[in-house]
């Protein structure tokens, strides 16, 4: 199949296929005279590196696909994915810190709002 082809059976533009040859992550594209020729091989790894990048991988993170059609070619690309866990899931805590502290600061506001006394600058020096 043809670059347009493939784009539009992949959901992306010819653009973007150029982009993926051209940082090596499709391997060698064969040619017939000047037209490259895209084979379903090609498809799956475009179709895995559009879904690598909506889960947040970055395109210089993508090297390992270039063996996913290898033996054991799937093993790199489970481990980029754990790799990639490991950091939503440190990602994780420090939101759910922050959440923490955010909700710490809104009861505190509350209390100043609640003490109709108190003037606003001697809440927030406490808060």
């Amino acid at each position: 199949m043809r670059i347009g082809e493939l784009a539009r059976r992949a959901g992306c533009s010819p653009k973007a296929v150029r982009l993926y040859e051209s940082r090596g992550l499709l391997g060698a594209v064969e040619r017939s005279g000047s037209y490259r020729q895209y084979g379903e091989r090609d498809l799956t790894v475009v179709l895995l590196i559009r879904q690598a990048q909506a889960l947040g991988f970055q395109l210089a993170q993508l090297g390992a696909l270039q063996a996913v059609h290898a033996p054991g070619g799937w093993e790199p690309v489970a481990a980029l994915v754990g790799e990639r866990r490991a950091a939503v899931s440190r990602e994780l805590q420090r939101l759910q810190a922050l959440d923490a502290q955010l909700e710490d600061l809104q009861q505190e506001l509350r209390l100043c709002a609640a003490d109709s006394v108190a003037l606003a600058a001697d809440c927030l020096q406490t808060a």
